[in-house]
């Protein structure tokens, strides 16, 4: 016997079909032994916790006691205050508009770079120096894995252009 023709006959015996399947369990039932035993040993066992259960009842209703037991949780648990409200700095409000805007200025930076790096065909980038003579000289040797940058200041131009550091104008 399946588990479900079992459970056809549970469901038989608790009166859970309509009446054209409880008349075909019936019928195979009264053919087959094998079911006749089952659907007796399923009434044996109804009968068996029937009389073995007793019935209580409680004089107040469901709700009377989950009342009951909310009005307990809430009494033992403390009331929290509200948490106060903080106030934020000027200083924190730009920190937080800033750092983002400036991030976003540095990858589009980083952006435009790459672009005329990688793509041939871009137009050149012109970067002017700000003073009209820097006075740095850089000088790269790839064999040796050096780089040597020469930095000339205004007094050193002094120095080279009349021969001693005492022919400097003083101030």
């Amino acid at each position: 016997m399946t588990e479900e023709q079992q459970l056809k006959l549970q469901a038989f015996l608790d009166g859970e079909l309509s009446e054209k399947d409880a008349r075909e369990v019936a019928a195979w039932a009264a053919r087959d032994p094998d079911a006749t035993a089952l659907l007796g040993e399923l009434r044996n066992t109804r009968q068996a916790l029937a009389n073995f259960e007793p019935a209580l009842k409680v004089p107040e209703s469901r709700e009377f006691y989950w009342s009951k037991i909310q009005r307990e949780i809430q009494r033992r648990e403390p009331e929290i205050p509200p948490a106060p409200v903080r106030s934020v700095s000027l200083f924190t409000i730009l920190r937080r508009v800033l750092m983002p805007v400036g991030a976003m200025a540095v990858l589009a930076f980083a952006g435009v770079l790459a672009y005329h790096e990688i793509v041939p065909g871009a137009p050149p980038i012109h970067v002017k120096a700000m003073l009209a003579d820097a006075g740095a000289f850089t000088y790269r040797d790839q064999s040796q894995g050096m780089t040597v940058i020469w930095l000339s200041y205004p007094a050193q131009k002094k120095i080279a252009e009349n021969g001693s550091a005492d022919t400097l104008p003083q101030k």
